[in-house]
């Protein structure tokens, strides 16, 4: 299938279109509807009435934003009407929703009439917190937006213009700071002079460019003073361009790109030829932004010039600027704090937030979702990737801190702590249950030793934990090797501990300790002594001697293998038999707590008992009040059989040891997560609320239905959390990604400091 038939039928099947409109309130019964409607919805309209900003307290006005478009300027195909841009626009809302969790209604409207659309959408102002302009044709848009921003009390947009001027803006900064070029110095020539053309060159004039640096083309060549339609009184006068006409003997493109710093292209394709590209000045900045086609390739760029610094709007090649890194974060700091315009002081720092993100380390699931193993600043990475999620936080947190500054925000911001976790919370509810974490863990530093200290994954997670503050890195391996794999990686080391077993002073009196641990176990002290050379041997003494409080092992290692030297070291918690896996399931609405995920794996009645015990405190710990539900294929007795009747037994070990605990089963999985169920048919369970922490039969059905819900329930696993030890000792999943280590290594962090606040370590 091509893309013309994929992308069909990707419009139409059903549910045919892109968007939908999903109520955020219940209205399943006699109840919900008198709230929602009628008699009750009077309150909060009487409320509004009386105090009109309370508009933003009862309804989603302030998480809503309009995109208005007649279709005249539809980027790729032109003037093709409201109708037939109707798919564009709804692949806006799309956007908004997915990057930045902000709503819309897409407008189309069937008028070419500037004053009509003016006319519309101050018309809607009630009904939206921002306005998207998106695909007028130029000159109306500037007109539009220009009237639009001086009489409508929210933010207007057009993101056309300030869209590529924003994304190539944030570019602009980079490329001139990677080559040692000041913008004050730059000549730059534009080629385009529609609405992102003369956007980019105001835009870049507002970052410090100066104007008399500035030579702007269209398709007739250079605009410069005594050009004939620079004339007030010529027919086809256009005074945002004759805001640009300078005096000059440049009269084509050819001309005006001889000895330029930079090239700002969004005109057509294939205009600009590798001679012009040569006659630039040294380390040229070629932005070739026409869509589909670049004014001119990028091979043919790096062909002409291999100190060419390139870039383009498209996906195949470094650096896209894409649209998407800009409205949708904007519009989210603008509406956060009420903004009633999105000022130039605002789309300044979201074009500095963008920049300065570039030049951080860049997170393993961003380079996952591009293919790559490693991203890092320079000629080809100039601008975030549009599906780093860090773009959300840094752009809308600048943005909101502009408008604040600027006194443009009617709700200004306070805390931006806070809302930075509030950002953090729309990219899902297991990034704020992570930050609470987080912010427990800061309470008290802790020295978290890993094992696979030499590991990429393990040294990125360890720069994230000492910027986060989680605790302080102990990296078990080789010193030099850890240091040639940092040096490659571009980390800075400071803040981190480095230990190789080998050398480390305390060697012989940890393999003594160890000796008289396992003495009467059959070991001897050469086995003591050669296992504890070995990093994950290592890492459990140093944790059972005081030298750290934690310990983050198995990124390279099977479970097995990895768990194994913790259990020959690690004495259990008291009145722990038996050491169990939890994983927390993150939906958008809950957490679920999933036993025994990785441990036991045909555990008998007591077993699933403690190990009940242990995932119901381990809830308690994340500030849930916990529901146990002990799984089986039954329902209460319904099936005799051996493994329903293990899972029944277990039940009345918890009751009898936990009275304070609610549980109960055996019971299915669906009766343990429908209330319905549970109410019609079963009104004697303690169970009166779903259950929240589930208790499966054995290690391959808790297993298997964790990494099922995580793949396929539209959640997030957290986890594995290791229950029973008296020390706190982490397993990861082996090839754990940067972000899994860093929650394990927090989650590790807090539970250090709960066993030493208890007086358990001696």
């Amino acid at each position: 299938m091509d893309l013309v038939e994929e992308s069909l039928e990707y419009h139409s099947r059903a549910r045919v279109g892109k968007i939908e409109v999903v109520a955020t309130k219940p209205c399943l019964t006699q109840r919900d509807l008198s709230l929602a409607y009628t008699p009750g919805v009077a309150a909060p309209c009487l409320e509004i009435y009386k105090n009109p900003d309370d508009v933003y307290r009862y309804t989603s006005k302030g998480n809503l934003v309009a995109v208005v478009s007649n279709g005249t300027a539809v980027l790729g195909l032109g003037n093709i009407g409201p109708i037939a841009g109707k798919p564009v626009m709804e692949g806006k809302g799309v956007l908004f929703k997915r990057f930045a969790d902000v709503d819309v209604f897409d407008i189309e409207l069937n008028t070419l009439d500037p004053e009509e659309i003016i006319q519309a959408c101050k018309l809607m102002e009630p009904t939206f917190g921002g306005i998207n302009l998106e695909d007028i044709a130029a000159p109306a848009c500037f007109h539009i937006e220009e009237v639009l921003k001086k009489e409508l009390s929210i933010p207007v947009f057009h993101d056309d213009q300030h869209g590529t001027a924003i994304i190539s803006g944030a570019a602009l900064l980079n490329a001139c700071e990677f080559v040692g070029k000041k913008l004050e110095d730059i000549r730059v020539v534009f080629n385009g002079a529609g609405a992102a053309g003369i956007a980019c060159a105001k835009f870049y004039l507002s970052l410090g460019v100066r104007p008399e640096n500035v030579l702007l083309c269209d398709s007739k060549g250079v605009i410069y003073e005594g050009r004939e339609d620079m004339d007030p009184g010529h027919p086809k006068y256009n005074k945002y361009k004759a805001g640009f006409a300078r005096r000059t003997d440049a009269r084509t493109l050819k001309d005006a790109l001889v000895d330029a710093d930079a090239f700002c292209g969004v005109s057509v394709g294939n205009c600009v030829t590798q001679d012009m590209v040569r006659s630039m000045a040294n380390d040229p900045i070629v932005f070739a932004m026409a869509n589909p086609d670049p004014e001119i390739t990028f091979p043919d760029a790096k062909a002409a010039r291999s100190d060419v610094i390139m870039a383009t709007g498209r996906s195949d090649y470094p650096n896209q600027v894409n649209n998407v890194l800009g409205f949708p974060f904007i519009f989210r700091g603008a509406l956060d704090v009420h903004a009633t315009t999105i000022n130039e002081e605002m789309k300044v720092a979201a074009a500095k937030a963008l920049a300065g993100l570039a030049k951080e380390d860049v997170p393993e699931v961003v380079c996952n979702a591009y293919g790559v193993d490693k991203i890092e600043f320079g000629r080809d990475y100039l601008i975030p990737k549009p599906f780093d999620p860090r773009v959300l936080l840094w752009e809308a947190s600048a943005v909101a801190r502009a408008a604040c500054e600027t006194g443009v925000a009617r709700r200004p911001i306070e805390d931006f702590e806070a809302y930075w976790e509030d950002l953090e919370r729309r990219l899902g509810r297991a990034k704020e249950i992570m930050r609470h974490v987080i912010h427990k863990a800061r309470r008290k530093m802790v020295r978290i030793a890993f094992p696979e200290g030499e590991n990429e994954n393990i040294l990125r997670s360890a720069v994230r934990i000492v910027d986060e503050q989680i605790g302080t890195p102990v990296l078990l391996g080789k010193m030099q090797a850890i240091k040639e794999t940092a040096g490659r990686l571009s980390i800075d080391l400071k803040g981190i501990d480095i230990i190789d077993p080998n050398t480390h002073h305390k060697i012989d009196e940890f393999a003594r300790r160890f000796f008289e641990m396992r003495a009467h176990k059959g070991m001897t002290l050469e086995e003591a002594t050669r296992l504890l050379h070995r990093r994950h041997y290592y890492g459990p003494m140093l944790l059972m001697q005081g030298e750290v409080e934690a310990v983050v092992s198995g990124q390279t290692r099977n479970y097995p293998e990895a768990i194994r030297p913790a259990l020959r070291i690690i004495p259990l918690a008291e009145g722990v038999r038996h050491v169990s896996g939890l994983h927390m399931i993150i939906f958008k609405r809950e957490i679920i707590f999933l036993a025994d995920t990785t441990v036991n794996i045909d555990p008998d009645a007591e077993t699933l008992a403690e190990i009940a015990v242990c995932a119901a405190d381990t809830a308690k710990r994340f500030d849930v009040e916990p529901r146990i539900a002990m799984l089986s294929f039954s329902n209460f007795g319904s099936v005799r059989h051996k493994t329903a009747q293990v899972v029944a037994e277990a039940v009345k070990l918890v009751r009898d040891r936990r009275p304070d605990l609610i549980v109960d089963g055996e019971m299915q999985a669906d009766t343990a997560l429908n209330e319905g169920i549970l109410r019609s048919r079963y009104p004697f369970s303690n169970l009166k609320e779903r259950a929240n922490v589930l208790i499966g039969p054995d290690l391959a059905s808790s297993n298997i239905a964790y990494k099922m819900l995580d793949e396929l329930g539209d959640a997030e696993a957290i986890g594995p959390i290791l229950m029973g030890l008296s020390r706190s000792f982490h397993v990861l999943q082996r090839g754990s990604s940067v972000d899994e280590i860093v929650d394990v290594a927090a989650i590790a962090a807090v539970q250090a400091q709960r066993i030493s606040d208890a007086g358990k370590v001696k």
